[in-house]
């Protein structure tokens, strides 16, 4: 198991709880290097699995796959404002792809559409539009529709679970990782209003007791510098989980940041990847 350079963790650490685009800066110039050097193309760009033009996603794949693989999706984040799945000017996201297709996955990276053109529960519909997508041809590149493992963070872990809301099945996926999202156990923030709409839509809107009730696998995680509301969020569904008996795998990871949580993913720091590759081994 790789563990995290004392470096990285004195740097993350004096970033504090804080979000915003200077620290998401700072953490992508941070580990930018390492998945620069892993970077390359995938296999299939940019296959629609919707109608708008977001509603894409980009595939890699294991160098010898061991067919059918298992299918890895990865919900990017951005506040529902922002966020791709590949970008000229950096590696993230597409560097999940990447270290999926490393580890025998067929690595599968989606794009959902954003505020304003977009409010709930558009993100949840769309994870469930590419899942129907993968289920109905990844057959034809590799994968086992079978074993289709969701997987977000921020905003992504909201879309994967409000899929749980619209449908208890998830679309026929098998499990899901949730890092670092919302659930809805904490008040709304203003800016989610843009998404969720008025505040008196929220508690209506939020998967809680569907993520709670989930009858798929769940890995649920936080970081130590996470937000003080999104490790609320986590401990408030850890606990919920706990009452109904369900305590699903979890994991709180020191020495990361709401960002880096992500964005260090198939680095040179391993322990979150291997909980996720060893969850993603249980669940056959």
């Amino acid at each position: 198991m790789g563990t995290q350079p004392r470096e990285l963790r004195q740097a993350i650490a004096a970033m504090g709880q804080a979000l915003g685009p200077d620290v998401l800066r700072s953490v992508q110039a941070l580990f930018g290097p390492e998945q620069d050097a892993m970077a390359g193309m995938p296999a299939n760009a940019d296959i629609p699995y919707g109608t708008h033009p977001r509603q894409t996603l980009d595939l890699y794949r294991p160098a010898q796959p061991a067919a059918p693989a298992p299918v890895l999706l990865w919900v990017h984040g951005g506040g529902f404002v922002r966020g791709e799945k590949r970008a000229p000017n950096h590696p993230f996201n597409a560097h999940v792809g990447r270290w999926a297709a490393r580890n025998g996955m067929i690595g599968a990276v989606m794009e959902y559409r954003l505020v304003p053109d977009a409010q709930w529960p558009s993100g949840g519909e769309d994870v469930g539009l590419a899942v129907q997508w993968l289920r109905a041809h990844i057959a034809d590149h590799g994968g086992d529709p079978d074993r289709i493992i969701l997987m977000g963070t921020s905003a992504g872990a909201v879309h994967i679970a409000t899929l749980l809301k619209l449908d208890g099945q998830a679309g026929g996926a098998q499990a899901a990782v949730l890092l670092s999202g919302l659930y809805g156990f904490t008040p709304l923030d203003e800016r989610d209003t843009l998404y969720y709409g008025a505040h008196g839509c929220y508690d209506e809107r939020m998967p809680r007791d569907a993520v709670i009730g989930a009858s798929i696998p769940l890995f649920v995680v936080c970081a130590q510098y996470d937000p003080p509301r999104f490790q609320a969020e986590t401990l408030g569904l850890l606990h919920a989980m706990l009452e109904h008996d369900t305590m699903p795998r979890a994991m709180i990871v020191s020495g990361h940041n709401h960002f880096s949580l992500a964005c260090h993913l198939g680095g040179a720091d391993t322990r979150l990847a291997d909980e996720v590759i060893a969850f993603i081994r249980d669940q056959r």
